[in-house]
């Protein structure tokens, strides 16, 4: 019997206790109060009742208030005309189950049927399905959280215990000025027909409502619907959240140029920022046969290639997906190539280097370029890495959800990039024939500019235009 009691204890703590607490106290996967500055979101649960939603309708109406509503579908299903209007208004409609009973006490696939049966209950009054949801006095079991599909749970940051009767309009009143607070969700109910509830109550309500919204209106607050309050509190969390970056990003290109000094990196080319950065040093991976066949041995030269974490910045601001950033520097080294031969043909220190050497998370369409890929050998060294290249790219990119998240995971697994340096000799005389390109160009223009200060002479001398 003892253990019967203590595995009863378990399953409701697991069950029931713990996710409730869980997501009063946290707001773990539900949304309880607004980050804004001039909104507040007014939500009315239990109606629609025959008598107080239409007198409750008016006075949103006279303060230009919009609301939420949590309905009882059994109560809807009664009056669905008050749906209809409500939704006409431009008020939102919300699901509070069926009937008025506490998800604690339902089997997963009750409470599911619950919630379906009233979000299609305001389907057929409005045309509408509603996308939010409430459960009876805010109780919520373990499988709510997965099983309600697309709907948004929203509890509440104030909560007045305006169901009683015996609390009046003047308390009332007072308790809620109190919560005359930007981003505040009140948690009001216009129908008293629910267990514990008075059916009188919501008429102190509506007075102690009124009250709230004439000093709201002189403070310049906004009564919204909790869809317009949850929209507000994402923008601002991403205003948030780039601020953070932002600071992150200049803190880790700080980082970047104290590294370049310590270790004296090269730019390649004068372009502002360059796709990246060389030195030459000594290999000391595992030994690696190359495509020409050479053989790269540990402590052979090699010169050492570092992306521009700037440029990479830049690009990866416009770039929808880290992939996208990916590729776009990909073609920026490319172009960079060339100009990297030639200084390196000039580069007393890289004479002996045997061959171009980085390692990357961009090496999707490397080989393209003349580079061999390589995955990195497992150890502590790969794992590191892996952690910091994986953190990089998080700070300098934009966050991505998608359900293909594993395979670009993998996609953008460090790998080790090779090419001897024999190939850079391709590299080098593209770079000539491009400076040739470039000086006839140049010579061309003079030209052109020569005859044309030329032609132009205004008695006997000339001028330039």
């Amino acid at each position: 019997m003892e253990n019967l009691v203590v595995w009863t204890l378990y399953f409701f703590s697991f069950y029931a206790f713990l996710p409730a607490f869980i997501s009063r106290t946290f707001g773990f996967r539900v949304f309880k109060k607004g980050l804004v500055k001039k909104e507040i979101a007014l939500t009315f649960d239990d109606g629609p009742d025959a008598v107080y939603t239409p007198k409750l309708l008016e006075l949103l109406a006279r303060y230009d208030a919009k609301a939420t509503f949590f309905i009882v579908g059994a109560h809807g299903e009664a009056h669905p005309e008050l749906l209809r209007k409500i939704h006409e208004e431009g008020h939102t409609l919300g699901i509070h189950n069926y009937v008025h009973r506490t998800n604690w006490f339902m089997r997963p696939r009750s409470v599911k049927r619950q919630i379906e049966r009233t979000c299609e209950i305001i389907r057929e009054a409005t045309g509408s399905r509603s996308n939010y949801y409430r459960p009876p006095w805010g109780i919520i079991n373990v499988f709510d959280f997965a099983g309600i599909g697309h709907l948004q749970i929203v509890l509440w940051s104030s909560m007045f215990g305006d169901w009683n009767k015996r609390l009046g309009a003047e308390r009332l009143k007072r308790k809620m000025l109190k919560k005359l607070r930007p981003g505040e969700v009140l948690l009001l109910h216009d129908c008293g027909q629910t267990p514990g509830a008075h059916h009188e109550a919501p008429a102190h309500m509506l007075v102690a409502l009124e009250a709230y919204l004439q000093e709201g209106r002189k403070q310049g607050f906004r009564f919204v619907a909790i869809e317009e309050m949850i929209k507000l509190t994402e923008r601002a969390k991403e205003r948030q959240l780039s601020w953070w970056k932002k600071s992150l990003i200049t803190l880790w290109l700080q980082y970047e140029r104290v590294f370049h000094f310590l270790f004296q990196l090269k730019q390649v080319g004068e372009d502002s920022p360059p796709a990246f950065y060389y030195r030459t040093i000594a290999y000391s991976g595992q030994p690696i046969e190359l495509a020409d066949g050479q053989r790269l041995n540990k402590g052979d030269r090699v010169v050492e290639l570092h992306f521009d974490n700037r440029k990479l910045s830049g690009i990866a601001a416009e770039a929808a997906t880290p992939l996208a950033a990916g590729i776009r520097m990909l073609r920026e080294v490319e172009a960079a190539l060339p100009m990297l031969a030639s200084q390196l043909a000039h580069d007393p220190a890289a004479v002996e280097a045997k061959a171009l050497y980085g390692i990357t998370m961009i090496h999707q369409g490397a080989d393209r370029f003349g580079f061999e890929v390589f995955p990195l050998p497992n150890g502590l060294f790969a794992r590191t890495t892996r952690i910091y290249l994986r953190l990089l790219m998080r700070v300098l990119t934009k966050k991505q959800r998608n359900k293909k998240s594993k395979q670009r995971r993998k996609a953008l697994d460090p790998c080790l990039l090779l090419m001897p340096m024999s190939k850079m000799q391709a590299y080098q005389n593209m770079h000539a024939a491009l400076l040739r390109v470039s000086s006839g160009q140049e010579a061309n223009l003079h030209k052109t500019q020569t005859a044309a200060v030329d032609s132009v002479s205004v008695d006997g001398s000339t001028s330039a235009i």
